[in-house]
Parts: structure tokens; C-alpha cells; sequence
């Protein structure tokens, strides 16, 4: 009996740690994995941030611009050691989450194409519903691929397909890596040459899903609609196969089972029989099968998939990097992180709220973006110190909207009871030049930050830059040139610019440009462009 009970002890205390793990807040769990990654883990990281690069961070990263210097003040003087939990919560419930999740996910699905066939105000609408809702994502992609386009109410959730006017290569190109984060182009013409899973089959089987659908009653048509065939199967054929063996397959989610079809009654194959000007119907629809297909627990890339993507949000890089190349040669940096990430969002039914919420109150998260004193480089994948991110165009854009006072004065323009619908409609018309000059191309998510000759002109002499800083009731060059202190200048400058203090050097800099300035205005004008046209105000720290 006493070796039984010893027994016993041995095994409760064997299994207190995993059951304490199970047991902690998921932020605490992702600290935990991303530690076990490094040796020394504690003495090589970065400390966490503080509260002013903090606050600027997660007011871009969470409603996508930065704060106002009343929040800043407010954020400093609060003490209590859930500050920033509290913080984090009052972000996401706010409208500006919405929309800054509607500016992300129109990038990610639409890679800024043009806007065809489903109207640019009508798709943002609809992604900042779906945000404001906080429709699980399952759902949400649900509706994305599921919707023809035909009833006006759903018709903005067909943008994904209907602005790619259904080509067959380029919607089965991009459900695969934007949906289950695999860029299997190269499997159109045969199975990858390096990469053993990306097959050939399993491209045309995503396709086979869609084969039978087309554009009606044309894909130059404005108001096109899609339609589907009863009948017709994907054929493809190897390059590389010297037999020229032709191939079919019905329609399969790669990895997964082949759908079995039921064999149509012969004269049943359509609800509406096709005919001139008629949207025909199938009895059975293969594209009916999409949506379920891609989102189904069956298909754990789908979760994997989204749950990586979020994570590069947050943190400026995915576990799989890049998001679109997971495969066996490219395996996660942390792969039971990844794994529990995605178990945990799917047990929390795809809500992608407190998935943004769990990073952000993870010390992964709000480490700072300094190397610590005898660090000398640390690989980006180890998460050591908080990635530099390049801010979005509408980030940049509504960043410096807030910093130059612009949003105030509209603000105040629009009176004590405008709401913040209201002043975002008076904000959201000036995203397009910059949309335009630092947004990717055509079908480039814009993952990829490279400085260019024009942005560089924009910022320095662009007028929707240049056109925040003069004096306007209300702005920050107005609000500076009432202040008679340099260094109370230089305070609220920074504050309103960058949500800092300046330092001791910044200060004197401040006071001298102002002391010896022949015109106060238009030094403070340039002070503020300044700042605005700094790298440190261009990034995400």
C-alpha cells in the first residue's frame, strides 16, 4: 500500500505541470513557448516596452491610428497594474477596431485590385459589419465564397470572387494561399519540384470546385452574377510527363478525401435549366460545396492558416514565414505554439477578437523594439525584441490625420454629438493618394516594405501630407503657436506626433529652432512636418 500511495504521488506531481499549463490564460502560454525557443531566454530578450511605445503600438495595431495627447496623458498617469489590459479591451471595443480589421482583411482577400464589380463603399461596409459583429471567421469566409452576387444584400461578400471575375487559375491560386496558406502555383502545371506536398491533383482538386461555374451573363458586365453548369470536369496534364497521361478529379481539398457526386436522374440535372438570358441552376452544385469544404474541421489549414496570418499582424512576422509558404520545408519557428494557437481559436469558435486580444496582453507582444545591452542581433523569428513594422497607407494616413490635429478639428466640427461614424466619413475620403503611393500594386498584399523615389517625394512635398500642417482652428500647429514655453512646445509636439516625451536633446532643439526663428509659424509648420516625415513616425515600434 505505501509503494501504491507513492506511486500515486509521483504521478500527481508528474502531471500538476501540464495541468497548470492547460489552465493559464493562453497569453501566458504563448510567453511560455515563445521562451523555450532560446536558451537564456529571460536574459537575451528585450524588457517589455514601456507605456509610451506601448500605447503607440497598440492603438495602431488595434484600431489603426495613434492616440490623441489627452489619451496619452491619461495612459501615463494611470497606475494600476491592468492598465493595459484595460486598455487593450476598451480598443477593441471601439469603432475604430472595425475598421482598422476592415482595412487588413480588404488587403489580405483583395490585394488592392481595382474595384469591378462590387463598389468600394459597399465592400467596407460590409467588412466593418462583419468586424463590428465579431462574426466568427469560419462564418465570415462562409459568406466570401459562398455568395453569387445575384440578391443585393449579400452581393459585397462576392467581391472575392466576382472581382476576380472567377478565372479559374486565379481564384484557385489565391483560396489556396490566402485561405490555407499555400502558394501552390506551380502546381497549375505540375506537382511542386521542391516541395513534396504541394501536388498537382490537389491544385485541381480546389478547382474542381469551381469548374463548372462561370461569369453571367459576361465577366464584362458590371452587375455579372455567377452561374453554374450541371455537368464538366477539371482535366490537367503533367509538363514533365512524357506519356502526356491525362488527368481529372473531382473536387478534394488538399490532403483531404475526394467528394463522392451523386450521378444525376438524366432530364433532373437543373433546378433552371439553362436557356438565352437565363441564370442556370444545377440540381447539384459542385460550388455549393466551396465554403464548407475550405472552413470544415476536416481542413485544419484553414484554422492553422488564419491564426498565422493573425499572429504576423500582431507581431510583424508569421510563425510560418512567409504566411503563404507552409510546407514541410518551411516549417513553423515555434510549431507547438502554432498548434495550441489553433486548437484554442477553434474551441473559441473562430473568434478573431480574443485572438488579437490574447497577443496583445502576451509580454511576446508588447516587448520593446530596442536590442538589449549586450545583444549585438537577434533573429527576427526568436521574438527576442518586437519586430519594426511599417505602418499601412490607412494607418499612415489616419496617424497623421491625429497627429497634425486634423481629426480634432473635424471633430469639433461635427459638433458634441457627431459620432465616430460621422467623422469617419469625413476622414475616409483622404486615404486615396495615399492608398496610391504607399500601397502595393495590383495583387500584392504589400507584405514586403520597400521605400520608393515617389514616396519619398509624396512625403516631403505631397500635398496630402504638407496640407495637414498649416494653422487651422483647433490643429496642432495652431494649438503650438499659442504656446509661449519652447519646452511646453516641444512636449505637446511630441506627444501629439510621435506619443512621447521628448528627450532632453529634442527639447533644447525644439527651443533653439523657435528662438531663432524669424517667422514662429512657419518654423513650427516645419517642426511638425518634420516629425510626421521622421522614420520613427513612418513605423510601427
Amino acid at each position: 500500500m505505501p509503494v501504491l500511495s507513492k506511486l500515486l504521488a509521483v504521478v500527481t506531481i508528474l502531471t500538476l505541470p501540464v495541468c497548470a499549463l492547460a489552465q493559464q490564460p493562453l497569453h501566458t502560454r504563448i510567453d511560455k513557448h515563445i521562451a523555450s525557443g532560446v536558451p537564456d531566454y529571460k536574459k537575451k530578450a528585450a524588457p517589455v516596452a514601456n507605456d509610451e511605445e506601448f500605447l503607440r503600438r497598440v492603438y495602431l495595431d488595434l484600431i489603426g491610428t495613434t492616440p490623441t495627447v489627452a489619451e496619452l496623458n491619461e495612459f501615463l498617469a494611470d497606475s494600476a497594474k491592468d492598465s493595459r489590459a484595460k486598455l487593450i479591451d476598451k480598443l477593441l471595443a471601439s469603432p475604430g477596431y472595425a475598421r482598422r480589421m476592415a482595412w487588413h482583411f480588404d488587403v489580405m482577400l483583395m490585394e488592392r485590385r481595382a474595384d469591378a464589380k462590387v463598389p468600394r463603399a459597399a465592400w467596407e461596409a460590409y467588412l466593418q459589419t462583419v468586424f463590428a459583429e465579431n462574426k466568427p471567421y469560419d462564418a465570415f469566409v462562409r459568406e466570401l465564397l459562398s455568395s453569387d452576387g445575384s440578391d443585393a444584400k449579400t452581393r459585397p461578400a462576392a467581391k472575392f470572387l466576382l472581382d476576380r471575375d472567377l478565372e479559374p487559375h486565379l481564384v484557385t491560386k489565391d483560396i489556396g494561399r490566402v485561405f490555407l496558406g499555400r502558394n501552390m502555383q506551380c502546381a497549375q502545371c505540375h506537382d511542386h519540384p521542391t516541395v513534396e506536398g504541394y501536388k498537382q491533383a490537389d491544385y485541381y482538386g480546389i478547382q474542381a470546385y469551381l469548374n463548372r461555374s462561370f461569369m453571367f451573363p459576361n465577366a464584362q458586365l458590371p452587375a455579372a452574377v455567377i452561374a453554374e453548369k450541371a455537368e464538366g470536369d477539371v482535366n490537367f496534364m503533367s509538363v514533365f510527363d512524357k506519356n502526356k497521361k491525362q488527368n481529372t478529379t473531382a473536387p478534394k481539398m488538399p490532403g483531404g478525401k475526394v467528394v463522392e457526386e451523386p450521378k444525376a436522374e438524366k432530364g433532373k440535372e437543373y433546378k433552371v435549366a439553362p436557356a438565352p438570358n437565363v441564370k442556370s441552376v444545377p440540381t447539384y452544385s459542385r460550388r455549393a460545396l466551396l465554403a464548407d469544404a475550405v472552413t470544415s474541421a476536416d481542413n485544419p489549414a484553414f484554422a492553422r492558416n488564419i491564426v498565422n496570418r493573425v499572429w504576423a499582424l500582431m507581431n510583424g512576422r508569421g510563425i510560418v514565414h512567409p504566411v503563404d509558404w507552409d510546407h514541410e520545408k518551411n516549417p513553423p519557428s515555434h510549431p507547438e505554439l502554432l498548434n495550441e494557437l489553433t486548437t484554442e481559436f477553434v474551441k473559441q469558435k473562430y473568434d478573431l477578437k480574443w485572438l488579437v486580444r490574447e497577443i496583445a496582453l502576451s509580454d511576446t507582444y508588447q516587448r520593446s523594439s530596442e536590442l538589449p545591452v549586450g545583444l549585438d542581433d537577434a533573429s527576427a523569428d526568436r521574438y527576442l525584441v518586437a519586430v519594426l513594422k511599417p505602418l499601412t497607407p490607412e494607418q499612415f494616413a489616419y496617424a497623421l490625420m491625429q497627429a497634425t490635429g486634423h481629426t480634432d478639428a473635424e471633430r469639433t466640427a461635427i459638433g458634441a454629438k457627431g459620432t465616430e461614424a460621422q467623422l469617419d466619413a469625413r476622414l475616409a475620403p483622404r486615404l486615396g493618394p495615399f492608398r496610391g503611393i504607399l500601397g502595393g500594386k495590383a495583387g500584392d498584399a504589400g507584405e514586403n516594405f520597400s521605400a520608393t523615389l515617389d514616396q519619398t517625394l509624396f512625403l516631403k512635398y505631397g500635398a496630402a501630407v504638407r496640407g495637414m500642417v498649416p494653422p487651422r482652428t483647433g490643429n496642432l500647429t495652431d494649438r503650438l503657436s499659442k504656446i509661449t514655453n519652447p519646452d511646453a512646445v516641444a512636449d505637446e509636439l511630441f506627444a501629439a506626433v510621435l506619443a512621447r516625451r521628448p528627450t532632453a536633446d529634442e527639447r533644447k532643439d525644439v527651443a533653439d529652432a523657435i528662438k531663432s526663428a524669424k517667422d514662429k509659424q512657419t518654423t513650427i509648420n516645419e517642426l511638425v512636418w518634420a516629425l510626421v516625415a521622421s522614420a520613427e513616425f513612418r513605423f510601427n515600434h
